[in-house]
């Protein structure tokens, strides 16, 4: 728990492997995840997978699990980096090898309130580079501008001749001043006796969440007393939103991977839900991917809603690709 208030902006890791099983790294234990979990201070709460990948809803955010891909989430005062090692050791057990590794986040509301290693983006990279096996040779750490406080931290690294080669965008929106009225919505009703999960599907219901992506299997989960979480699973795609409505710090995310025309659908969706009355996007995409036009598409549909482009910022990364940072106001405030 943060000084003021609960930290909402998230902390996250994606690491990319390559081996010989199929199975790669869903064949991680329950006891590899839990020490990997204990490390970050983090628990799960609720689960689910399919044929492609497993997702888990943790007490601060979202695990998902793929063969050859892990993608970490947390918010609060979790520390996140330090479950690199533990990954490493584990991924090393099944016969993985390391190809790749993402670090991003933005600006966090109570920045004094993060332990070591997350309190400074300086010493941020500084775990990492500590932390990742020399053959990840090519490094890039980048703080990406914006008119406002709300920066865009991004770290890579990757082993010679990575690239991306993914056909489709990782789109990380991150939304405060949320409509009162609507972040009301994602508090518990006094006296339930609904369990987080129960709770959980009717906050995703009544709110609308669950139409964002109407084909997606939706787990969710409601915390005490105030709070959402939710992960979907859309074939070998994934969404999830995270939102702590605290009045004068509300704050939600939207995270999903698909291609240019249904991720700019489900975000004109996210928005509708919370109203909010600041927004950055952050768009990954495979090196030579047409950036400019996904940012055209993004900035036209926040127009529609109301919103004002502020800045935007982009960079390539190592085995990552291009990078592109926008951030955007209300009109209204």
């Amino acid at each position: 728990m943060a000084i003021s208030g609960f930290e909402g902006f998230e902390k996250r890791l994606e690491l990319h492997f390559s081996g010989d099983d199929p199975l790669g790294l869903r064949g991680l234990c329950v006891d590899a995840l839990d020490e990997v979990l204990d490390a970050v201070h983090c628990t799960v709460v609720s689960a689910a997978g399919n044929r492609y990948f497993d997702a888990y809803i943790l007490s601060e955010s979202s695990l998902f699990v793929y063969p050859y891909k892990i993608i970490v989430k947390t918010c609060g005062t979790t520390q996140l980096l330090r479950s690199i090692p533990l990954l490493l050791r584990h991924a090393a057990d099944l016969g993985l090898r390391l190809r790749a590794c993402r670090y991003s986040r933005g600006c966090f509301i109570f920045p004094d309130a993060q332990p070591f290693p997350h309190s400074s983006f300086g010493e941020e990279v500084i775990f990492l580079d500590d932390c990742l096996p020399p053959t990840l040779c090519f490094r890039k750490a980048s703080v990406l501008p914006s008119s406002s406080s709300h920066s865009w931290h991004v770290y890579s690294a990757a082993t010679p001749g990575r690239r991306s080669r993914s056909t489709t965008f990782t789109v990380e929106v991150c939304m405060t001043d949320l409509d009162i009225t609507l972040a009301r919505r994602f508090f518990r009703k006094e006296a339930d006796e609904w369990s987080g999960d129960d709770a959980g599907s009717d906050m995703t219901a009544s709110t609308e969440v669950g139409a964002i992506n109407p084909r997606a299997l939706v787990c969710s989960f409601a915390f005490h007393p105030c709070g959402y979480s939710m992960n979907s699973l859309d074939r070998d795609r994934y969404s999830t939103i995270h939102v702590t409505p605290e009045d004068r710090h509300s704050y939600a995310s939207f995270e999903c991977v698909g291609r240019s025309d249904e991720t700019i659908k489900w975000l004109r969706r996210a928005l509708d839900v919370f109203r909010p009355g600041a927004v950055s996007v952050s768009l990954c995409m495979a090196s030579g991917g047409d950036d400019c036009q996904a940012c055209s598409a993004v900035a036209d549909v926040l127009q529609l809603l109301g919103f004002v482009c502020r800045s935007q910022a982009a960079e390539e990364f190592p085995g990552t690709g291009t990078v592109t940072y926008q951030t955007f106001v209300s009109r209204g405030t």
